[in-house]
């Protein structure tokens, strides 16, 4: 039979054997979980919405304000879609028609279909070029200019 489950009747007490001392008595050591944390406030700045502003916030011109900016972003995006649409009736219909589909007399199973789309989208293709190198030649002007300027502020500072 193991001795394990025989009770005990001096119970082991820590502290009080050779060379410690007694654990009632100040330890001189402590742990930086016995520290006082977060012991600064934080306040809230102007614009985070402090009770003092919501009860100064006049509602009703925001709403106002807000529902004015919508409907200027509503009527901006209806006068977009009828631009477009002006400028897709500009196209005469036959060409729209010849655009969209071709005429079925003149398929054959081996041909490939030809795409006139190809050649718009060529054309804002060199457009889109023609705009990007203009660009390109403003930022490199710009920098010769940066350039310069620099050049001549050295050689001032040297003087």
């Amino acid at each position: 039979m193991t001795t394990a489950s025989r009770p005990t009747f001096a119970p082991a007490t820590g502290g009080q054997g050779r060379g410690e001392t007694a654990l009632s008595s100040m330890s001189k050591q402590y742990s930086s979980r016995d520290l006082n944390a977060h012991t600064k406030l934080k306040y809230r700045d102007v614009g985070q919405g402090s009770a003092e502003e919501l009860r100064n916030r006049d509602l009703k011109r925001d709403l106002e304000e807000r529902e004015r900016n919508l409907k200027d972003k509503a009527e901006r995006k209806d006068r977009e879609k009828e631009r477009s649409t002006k400028a897709a009736a500009a196209i005469p219909s036959p060409q729209k028609k010849s655009r969209s589909e071709p005429s079925s007399g003149n398929l054959d199973a081996d041909d490939p279909v030809e795409d006139d789309s190809d050649e718009s989208n060529d054309d804002e293709d060199d457009d889109d070029t023609a705009e990007l190198m203009a660009e390109l030649q403003r930022i490199k002007a710009e920098r010769a200019t940066e350039m310069a300027k620099k050049v001549r502020d050295d050689l001032s500072a040297q003087k």
